[in-house]
């Protein structure tokens, strides 16, 4: 409740023409119903964007945050979609279009790590799903909002990849670091291809951020021990990367395009 005053209240602020950032741009965000996901989809919200984003089970979460920014004054569109299926990528970007219009941003966050296994013991089919999740829909979204963008000759990815695409990950995250690195490359490929049209392509790779990704598939022990190696002594938080998100999107930062920003307080320094 507090979040849904906080976000009106953001919202009424931003009233002020020359302070929405987004005024009238449609931006879609992939795995926007938690964590980082969640907060990019509000930041945008307050920023102006009409924000259409997606889910597969949080609906609950989903059903609410569209509630929050209509209630708030803004535009929102939550999606149940499963973007490992192309048809279901281009339902997607379909129905995004009829109803808020074609994608101005893209933020291609969903994805994860599925399951912690040693490299020994990692089955392919933990393999192939992992670099589906993370790569392939990475993949296939980015390529829809292309399709567009290039018509349109302006637009602008920012893609999720993670510290672990630069430091092989913790244990028995082998296969996600490999699948993470790929989606660094994939969007240099992009920013390279796609900048003469005026289209940038930027990443953010988080390290340590307080989500329930780290509730489920890292440990107290090994959460402190994180916290510790990190200059700036703490766990990041879904805000801090929402806002990294918010200004590669932005006029502010039209001049990066095939760069990773890395959100980790410092712990990828060493």
């Amino acid at each position: 409740m507090a979040k849904g005053f906080a976000l009106a209240a953001q919202l009424y602020l931003t009233g002020v023409p020359e302070l929405k950032q987004f005024a009238n741009k449609v931006v879609l965000i992939t795995g926007g119903a938690s964590g980082i996901g969640a907060e990019t989809t509000r930041a945008f919200a307050q920023e102006g964007a009409k924000v259409a984003f997606t889910y597969i089970t949080s609906e609950a979460e989903a059903r609410a945050i569209e509630t929050e920014i209509r209630e708030a004054g803004g535009t929102a569109l939550a999606i149940k979609a499963d973007l490992t299926k192309q048809k279901v990528v281009d339902k997607t970007f379909a129905t995004v279009a009829q109803k808020l219009g074609p994608v101005d941003v893209l933020f291609a966050n969903a994805g994860g790590i599925l399951d912690r296994k040693p490299a020994t013991e990692t089955s392919l089919d933990l393999w192939k799903e992992c670099f589906e999740v993370n790569v392939t829909s990475t993949f296939m979204v980015c390529q829809a909002a292309l399709k567009t963008m290039s018509v349109r000759r302006s637009g602008v990815i920012v893609t999720m990849t993670s510290l672990a695409a630069f430091n092989g990950g913790g244990t028995g995250a082998s296969h996600y670091a490999a699948s993470k690195g790929a989606v660094v490359t994939y969007t240099r490929g992009l920013a390279k291809e796609y900048g003469p049209l005026g289209i940038r392509v930027n990443g953010v790779a988080p390290g340590l951020i307080a989500t329930r990704f780290h509730d489920r598939f890292n440990t107290p022990a090994g959460r402190k021990a994180a916290v510790e190696q990190t200059p700036l002594k703490r766990e990041g938080t879904s805000e801090d990367v929402a806002e990294a998100v918010i200004f590669l999107a932005s006029d502010k930062a039209s001049f990066i395009t095939g760069e990773i920003l890395q959100i980790n307080g410092g712990l990828g320094i060493f």
